[in-house]
């Protein structure tokens, strides 16, 4: 990773309704050394965006602790509705954006879609009965997917991401619906998984992803990015599987080989968000100081470009920051 000098603003990236504890946290942690600062921000900003998901595998656990079978009401159910109600007061809360919402709800589609065909194939399966169900798929499984997206959605957003030497979009596009296809059509013709491996460093191999966690924005590859990701959500199935809220066939865990599945997961998923929140090139010091003076002065963008000459170098105006 490497450090671009710089030192953005800082507006609000969590809802309005966390602002002021925002403020106050900051008060707290810019106390400390810079590395632990920036560490301590970093494990939150995670946290933050991993919400939807830490709640919906913290229900899936809780439940199977403690549900029982001759109650009203469903497991599978109670977790469809609780998807659905996490999300209403998000919004309400302005914990998440409308944008982000539609993210979810896309990835719900496309998950269930999977879903429906992974059982009807016997890949895995749900042991429980339910009400919210589409044949074999209990609908709260849709959520899983959107768990992912939220986190990228959510991520986007936090960290301010934006990317250098990104691949043409319909490029990065064609790569992904390969990649959907394939989780198909592998069913009955040859898995070409190793061949989209290559695709996927040919296509995002020279593309590195700008965050910024603090004051200055950093960087890393894109490809690393993924894997990263991949690996945690891996992780996390591992732990959900364990709850035996789903089962896979033959041994009923998920195997080392479902990293590499969760790897290009990865990649349609975060294409299908970038449909939503195009990919923004990186932004230079020059560039973030016009933001600055912008949400500082109130200037229009037409003004400030009058007034401030951009800099050699400038590849984008900077958006206001997580």
């Amino acid at each position: 990773m490497q450090q671009d000098q710089t030192r953005p603003s800082d507006p609000d990236r969590y809802g309005r309704t966390l602002e002021p504890l925002r403020r106050r946290a900051h008060a707290v942690v810019d106390r400390l050394p810079d590395p632990l600062r920036e560490f301590l921000i970093f494990g939150f900003k995670e946290a933050w965006a991993s919400l939807f998901a830490a709640l919906m595998l913290g229900a899936i656990l809780a439940s199977k602790l403690v549900w029982q079978p001759d109650w009203p009401l469903a497991r599978y159910d109670f977790l469809f509705l609780y998807a659905i109600a996490i999300q209403a007061l998000f919004l309400l809360l302005k914990l998440e954006r409308l944008d982000e919402a539609k993210v979810i709800l896309i990835f719900h589609v496309v998950g269930t879609v999977m879903e429906l065909f992974k059982t009807e194939v016997g890949s895995w399966h749900y042991p429980e009965d339910n009400f919210f169900r589409i044949a074999g798929v209990p609908l709260f499984s849709g959520f899983l997917y959107s768990c992912v997206g939220s986190y990228i959605a959510r991520a986007t957003r936090i960290f301010d991401l934006r990317y250098r030497r990104f691949p043409p979009f319909w490029l990065a596009v064609l790569v992904s619906a390969l990649i959907y296809v394939n989780f198909f059509s592998h069913h009955y013709m040859p898995d070409l998984r190793i061949a989209l491996f290559a695709a996927t460093v040919l296509v995002f191999g020279r593309t590195e992803v700008q965050f910024t966690v603090d004051r200055a924005p950093r960087r890393m590859p894109l490809v690393l990015a993924f894997l990263l990701i991949a690996f945690f959500i891996w992780l996390a199935e591992v732990v959900g599987t364990a709850s035996a809220t789903w089962s896979y066939a033959r041994t009923g865990l998920v195997s080392p080989a479902k990293f590499g599945s969760w790897y290009l997961l990865m990649i349609l998923s975060y294409v299908l968000v970038l449909t939503v929140h195009r990919p923004q090139p990186f932004t230079s010091a020059a560039a973030r100081e016009r933001d600055d003076a912008q949400s500082q002065t109130g200037l229009t963008a037409g003004a400030l470009e009058r007034s401030v000459a951009p800099s050699q170098g400038d590849e984008a105006p900077a958006a206001n920051r997580a």
